[in-house]
């Protein structure tokens, strides 16, 4: 392999092992601050156990997450050196803003919730709470602006041989970069919820701890529904916009090699990229994807075969990603509406809670499935239509790489099983008694 593409799978490697923990930090801090606040208006103890038990957890995923989340900067010094001097007047002003802003911020309040239970009143302490969540999802919209960039790069100019930011407020109002915010930040609520209910699932069936977890299930419920039916929506508008942006993303998303009108939506296909066709099609539906695409059956969809081969992305994984993306994201709201009209009688339904429990790693792959999406369907750009990914690897050996890469994947694999196995342990344990919560 040469070193692009040892660059992109370190960099898919980190970013993906990343990614796992970053939804949860999102959803679940909200969460938390929720409870808190809730403890400080009705005085509860329940409510007290129930911020310290799930805060326990957010926790142990932050700091994973900010663990395996430092390398990543790294990797634009160390593997993408071209790409970090020709747009670092652009992105890197973004991620400085998301470093100095939103992560200090949060970093700094998260200390002061750990250690400030004793020393702060109860309504500052759910303050500070909700300031670390506010902040973490401050965090998480600039990363996010910056990723819009890449997909849909405006307000610059190219200047001695690079690009240089001529408009800040059209970089931070991309509508790319916007799209992405409301779609990628309800999906981990969604993810947040989901793990809430998968748990309050496992302890409701051993009937332990029943109005603890009944009120959390009940919780991430009400937030798994209105979130899944964000991301219907805002995926929608996502669609659209990709159309008009990145077209060869469309057409690698649907497996769509022929340029026409009412294009068809195929349910199920196998491409075979080296013969520019598929395979097998199954369920082809007229007029959809021109539907989905610009909201007129009768449009027409660009087609592979209309996109130089040079400029396709892989069209394979950019379909199967996107495929189980959406049947996903379809499963979500259904599983929450039948979640709320079993919610007065969620002990009895014990198939529901089977289903919630190994429902869990779902919006997991939901969330990688779209990173995939997002990141694969772009190439070979890795800022769209201005600088492709063969161009922005740094100038070093294959084999530094190939290092590097071996070590991410070992020192990641073991912090995954320690941190999932903490996860998992402590919230199989099940919250404390109301009396060491004091």
């Amino acid at each position: 392999m040469d070193v692009v593409m040892l660059s992109r799978l370190q960099f898919a490697a980190a970013t993906m092992f990343h990614f796992l923990f970053v939804p949860l930090t999102l959803g679940l801090s909200v969460l938390v601050a929720y409870m808190e606040t809730r403890y400080v208006q009705t005085n509860d103890e329940t409510y007290l156990r129930m911020t310290k038990f799930w805060g326990k957890l957010f926790l142990i995923n932050f700091a994973l997450g900010v663990v395996t989340g430092i390398t990543l900067e790294f990797q634009f010094g160390t593997n993408w050196s071209r790409y970090s001097a020709y747009v670092g007047d652009i992105f890197g002003s973004l991620l400085a803003i998301e470093a100095s802003l939103a992560f200090f911020l949060e970093s700094t309040f998260i200390g002061i919730w750990i250690f400030g239970w004793k020393k702060l009143s109860k309504k500052a302490h759910a303050a500070v709470m909700w300031l670390v969540a506010g902040a973490g999802n401050i965090s998480a919209i600039w990363i996010l602006l910056a990723n819009g960039w890449m997909q849909h790069p405006v307000g610059y100019t190219i200047r001695n041989g690079r690009a240089e930011l001529t408009d800040f407020l059209a970089v931070v109002t991309n509508k790319f970069g916007l799209l992405e915010i409301v779609h990628t930040i309800p999906s981990a609520f969604i993810l947040s919820a989901f793990f809430v209910m998968g748990i309050s699932a496992w302890h409701l069936l051993k009937k332990q701890h029943i109005e603890f977890f009944t009120r959390s299930f009940n919780i991430g419920l009400v937030v798994g529904l209105i979130a899944s039916i964000v991301v219907v929506i805002t995926g929608d508008m996502h669609a659209v916009h990709v159309t008009e942006t990145q077209p060869s993303k469309l057409a690698a998303m649907e497996a769509h090699w022929d340029t026409q009108a009412q294009a068809p939506i195929v349910l199920f296909a196998v491409p075979d990229e080296a013969n520019e066709r598929n395979k097998i099609e199954i369920g082809s539906i007229p007029g959809v994807l021109s539907f989905l695409g610009h909201h007129d059956v009768n449009a027409t969809v660009t087609g592979l075969k209309d996109i130089p081969k040079d400029e396709r992305p892989p069209v394979l994984l950019t379909f199967v990603s996107f495929r189980t993306m959406v049947a996903l994201g379809t499963l979500f709201p259904l599983l929450t509406i039948v979640g709320f009209v079993l919610r007065k009688r969620l002990v009895e339904s014990r198939w529901y809670l089977w289903i919630m429990l190994f429902a869990i790693p779902l919006p997991y792959i939901a969330n990688e499935m779209g990173w995939v999406l997002a990141e694969v369907g772009r190439q070979p750009w890795i800022v769209y239509g201005l600088l492709k990914t063969s161009q922005a690897a740094s100038p070093v050996a294959a084999s530094q790489v190939m290092t590097t890469l071996a070590g991410f994947i070992l020192v990641y694999g073991l912090l995954g099983i320690a941190g999932f196995y903490l996860i998992a342990n402590f919230a199989k344990k099940g919250p404390q008694p109301a009396a060491d919560n004091a």
